[in-house]
């Protein structure tokens, strides 16, 4: 068989599905005209069944010319506004409008509608010849009511090609200068496709043709599933082309987007997952109501942005299967200006008309007003909704569908329910009633109490769609969708493994180096001085991290790097960002830079940014970023995208949200953990043109965290251990054992709180002072180590009340009340005696050694379940750091590597084991953890216990403080023995006789 029978065989078989079950007819290649670019046949049947009053008016008035000027004023349109604005609606003949086609409208009430949508003429045409001086085809063209819309290229690996060839088929012999293939003009996508994958693009430009993955993903990575009854590409023709689905694409998803400062348009065709997330979205949305939560884990490189503008619209105009509109308004939660104007962009190139989306940008009576009108889609900040209660006193009891940008903490706690308290007023007041009749509760001050508990809780009439890349424990518990295993998950996945597989964004952990500082601090002080431990290792970290000649040698690496790597990448635009750990090393690294600048005659423009103000230690001159800088703060985004400025310092600044794609190089001086490492290290994964990898030089992580951070966002993440409600019991029953306060002031402070909740005065704050002061005294008598246990119980209540009161609908007032009392308490608690140390004059540095540790890839696994560790009673106390000479902690910063083991240095570590068996709260937290959970407490004191023994034993103990690995590794010894046994000894005591 042949190589172009086989490619037929293909060719056919699309066809032909789409023919018996797509909703198309067969068309006729020789119908097109390549000259206007149009099947011509197939426009006036469709003209005329449709609009048969326009079609004989102008008839009337040009006889038997009336098609051509028809086709001429069409052609006219398409060059001018393009096929989907002419599409979508309509070109004027005559002064006649005509509608080129005809979607599906939300509601099946109007009969004609459901007509003019039937009346679409869909064509698949095979084999089509376009060129004007040629007779090159084309596989296949779909066209809709004789325009076409999209193109394909097949071929078949039985040919001996791929998807790969047929884009190369693009690329050099389909001229985008053809009628046919005209940006915007005519076709608006065109697919290049094998039996494997798919790809796409929306724009032919020759050899520059940029193609994109059109694939469903196969195990959280690139690809496609297999496909048992057929070729793995065939839900393209099944799901994608047919009728409803292709339609309904051109109607609300294409659109056309403008960059206004490069002066580009783009026209944005949707990705499977795009459409996936929001098809499915709105179907379950429709089926089910308001009152459900959606979790959408989409990493970067998602295209969220178009997501949430296409979903957003959806939702806005979504009718369930009687007809009835599902939601009032949608309310879209975010801080991101760009959002904004997508949304207005995309919702006014579907709808062609003003007033459907409205910015809160003034204040909160613009929410109030938007609400109360019923604005289709409300743009806001969750920040604005605390201020709105008075003005929506008279707001309807409405149903909302609540789009959530990036879904974190503050989107799923206290800010949250107050939102929730607006939206669902009226529901929660009825909640609230019914409660008050079951308690016999009669005061006003207890029914607000009760809303404040019910509003908390997941209500019938709002549903939350929240989208984030990195859930944390309580964004997958509040809004995620139960699994078979019993625990949450995202109700749709795009993984950072398959936008990094598919390209949408660049795997930053590619090429990443560490570096390691070993330095020897001497005591320069003629005395030595008593310190607690870890205060005095922090006080030294700090002095280190501050020192002169350690920031010196940092800044020559990073600059020599960058000066013979970096600067030559992106055709030499590369650009690069310093991450340090405070402002006032962000200062300081910006002086060493320009000092090396400077000397060795380096043409780098930099750029610092930090908030507020800092002092110069030497000089006492106060400085800011515009200072520094030149100008303003805003204009900081913007000045560092030219090519004057090269490196940007930063402290806290521009390490989330900051979406610059020419960055290509960050170097670390700051430790990064869990979340803050992704959000951090992911400034660099944007892809530019020329960009082809990135580089991280880290001089403070170890690679082993750093993959420790990605991995349980790299496919599927999920929780791992939960909170037992029966630990907040625990934790009620303890604080209240303190005796620090009493429940008749928890009563006293929450009838004040609440009668007042919503005018609260100064008079009221000044009582609830008052109540809360009560407890100071008490509080001052325990002992140092009994207020940082207490603190630390008081912390972990409020955390797990907080993290539970959203997923369990309590009905318990009592803890209600305490959670209240104890958000006054904690501000008014006196200040823990922690010492702060200034070593400046008490140290110096004797020996200072910068090296390499290690570079290449951080490997991620594939194929695993990420987990993460939701709030637990564990961690409630606070160990108390024993003191020691000066010059013993200076033993622990200064590292010192060991011999081998022998016998008596083991003895070391069973002496620490013994004495971490028979540690009350070791013992305690065993109780109510499992092992891995049990591990961070168990970690922690294990290291202070060896640290115990430093003196005695300097050479083995500073053998396993002096790298983590051999910190780890003895931990890992011990930890399932220590754990047995402080189970065992708990249980002992529990039974022993009272």
């Amino acid at each position: 068989m042949s190589s172009a029978h086989i490619e037929r065989a293909f060719e056919e078989q699309i066809e032909d599905h789409l023919i018996a079950h797509g909703g198309y007819s067969k068309g006729n290649p020789t119908g097109f005209d390549r000259e206007r670019a149009l099947f011509t046949s197939e426009i006036l049947p469709f003209i005329q069944a449709t609009q048969p009053r326009e079609w004989q008016q102008l008839e009337k008035l040009h006889g038997s010319n009336a098609e051509s000027i028809l086709l001429d004023d069409l052609v006219k349109a398409l060059d001018m506004q393009g096929s989907l604005a002419t599409l979508r609606h309509g070109f004027k003949c005559f002064g006649k409008l005509f509608r080129m086609a005809y979607f599906k409208p939300a509601t099946g009430l109007n009969e004609e509608t459901e007509r003019l949508y039937a009346a679409n003429r869909l064509a698949v045409t095979r084999q089509v010849k376009y060129p004007m001086r040629s007779e090159n085809s084309l596989d296949l063209v779909l066209s809709v009511n004789g325009i076409p819309v999209a193109t394909a290229e097949l071929k078949n690996p039985y040919t001996g090609q791929d998807v790969y060839d047929a884009r190369a088929q693009y690329q050099t012999t389909r001229d985008p200068a053809e009628p046919i293939f005209r940006f915007k003009q005519r076709t608006l996508v065109h697919f290049a496709v094998d039996a494997d994958v798919v790809f796409m693009t929306t724009k032919l430009e020759g050899e520059k043709t940029f193609f994109l993955p059109f694939d469903k993903g196969y195990q959280n990575g690139a690809g496609n599933p297999p496909n048992p009854n057929g070729h793995k590409t065939a839900y393209l023709w099944e799901e994608i082309w047919p009728r409803d689905s292709w339609m309904d694409i051109l109607a609300r998803f294409l659109h056309l987007d403008r960059n206004e400062k490069e002066k580009v348009e783009t026209l944005i065709f949707p990705r499977y997952h795009q459409l996936q997330v929001v098809r499915s979205l709105e179907d379950d949305a429709r089926r089910n109501g308001p009152g459900r939560n959606y979790l959408i884990q989409h990493s970067a490189g998602s295209g969220k942005s178009n997501s949430i503008a296409w979903l957003a619209h959806r939702l806005s105009s979504l009718h369930d299967a009687q007809d009835q509109k599902v939601f009032d308004s949608v309310v879209v939660i975010t801080d991101r200006i760009v959002l904004d104007r997508q949304l207005q962009d995309t919702i006014y190139q579907i709808e062609h008309k003003q007033g459907v989306v409205q910015k809160i940008d003034e204040d909160s009576s613009q929410l109030a007003e938007a609400l109360r009108t019923g604005t289709p889609v409300i743009i806001t900040t969750l920040q604005k909704f605390p201020f709105v209660r008075k003005k929506t006193e008279e707001l309807k009891n409405g149903r909302y569908a609540v789009i959530v940008d990036e879904a974190h903490s503050s989107q799923s706690g206290e800010a949250a329910a107050e939102m929730k308290g607006i939206l669902a007023k009226d529901h929660i007041a009825e909640q609230a009633k019914v409660a008050m009749e079951e308690r016999g509760y009669t005061e006003d001050w207890q029914d607000t109490m009760l809303r404040e508990m019910a509003k908390r809780a997941q209500q019938p009439t709002l549903s939350f769609f929240a989208f984030t890349a990195t859930p944390k424990p309580a964004t997958l518990k509040v809004f995620g969708t139960p699994g078979s295993d019993g625990k949450p998950h995202p109700f749709h996945l795009y993984s950072m493994r398959q936008a990094i597989q598919e390209g949408f964004i660049l795997n930053v952990l590619a090429n990443y180096t560490t570096y390691k500082a070993y330095y020897k601090l001497v005591k320069s002080a003629e005395e030595d001085p008593q310190v607690q431990k870890r205060a005095a290792t922090k006080a030294l970290a700090r002095y280190m991290s501050l020192n002169e000649h350690h920031i010196a040698r940092k800044v020559d690496v990073m600059l020599e790097h960058f000066w013979r790597h970096t600067r030559h990448k992106i055709s030499g635009r590369a650009k690069a960002m310093v991450v340090t750990g405070s402002r006032l090393e962000a200062y300081q690294y910006y002086r060493a830079f320009q000092r090396a600048v400077e000397d060795k005659g380096y043409a780098v423009g930099l750029l610092v940014a930090f908030s507020g103000e800092i002092v110069d230690p030497d000089t006492d001159d106060k400085w800011t970023e515009p200072k520094l800088n030149g100008f303003k703060e805003s204009e900081l985004p913007d000045r560092f995208e030219s090519a004057e400025y090269r490196i940007l310092l930063v402290a806290d600044k521009y390490q989330t949200g900051f979406d610059q794609p020419l960055l290509h190089t960050m170097y670390v001086n700051k430790r990064l953990d869990g979340i803050q490492a992704i959000q951090t290290l992911s400034r660099l994964n944007r892809t530019a043109k020329g960009k082809e990898e990135t580089f991280v030089l880290d001089f403070v992580n170890d690679a082993e965290d750093i993959q420790k951070a990605f991995q349980p966002y790299f496919e599927d993440t999920s929780i791992g251990e939960e909170a037992d409600v029966h630990q907040l019991y625990q934790l009620q029953h303890d604080l209240a054992e303190r005796q620090v306060f009493f429940m008749q002031e928890v009563e006293q402070l929450c009838e004040i709180f609440f009668r007042a909740r919503r005018a609260l005065t100064k008079a009221d704050n000044g009582l609830l002072y008052s109540i809360v002061d009560k407890a100071a005294p008490r509080f001052e008598a325990l002992s140092n180590e009994q207020q940082e246990e207490f603190r630390g119980q008081v912390g972990a209540f409020r955390s797990l009340y907080g993290f539970l009161s959203q997923v369990i609908p309590f009905q318990d007032t009592d803890l209600e009340k305490l959670f209240t009392y104890l958000r006054f308490l904690e501000v008014r608690l006196p200040q823990s005696g922690k010492p702060i140390y200034d070593f400046d004059e008490d140290v110096q540095l004797n020996y200072y050694r910068l090296q390499k540790i290690s570079e290449g890839r951080i490997s991620l696994d594939d194929g695993g379940r990420g987990e993460l560790k939701g709030p637990t009673a564990v961690g409630t106390g606070r160990e108390q750091s024993p003191e020691t000479e000066l010059s013993t902690v200076i033993d622990l910063v200064n590292e010192r590597f060991g011999t081998g083991f022998t016998k008596g240095d083991e003895l070391v570590f069973e002496q620490a084991k013994r004495d971490a068996v028979a540690d009350a709260g070791l013992q305690q937290a065993s109780t109510v953890n499992e092992l891995d959970t049990w591990r961070f407490v168990f970690d922690r004191k294990y290291e202070d216990l060896l640290i115990d023994r430093l003196q005695r034993n300097p050479k083995i103990v500073s053998w396993a403080l002096s790298d983590p690995e051999h910190l780890k590794m003895i931990r890992d010894l011990y930890a399932a023995e220590v754990f047995d046994a402080c189970r065992s000894a708990a249980a002992s005591q529990a039974d022993a006789p009272s």
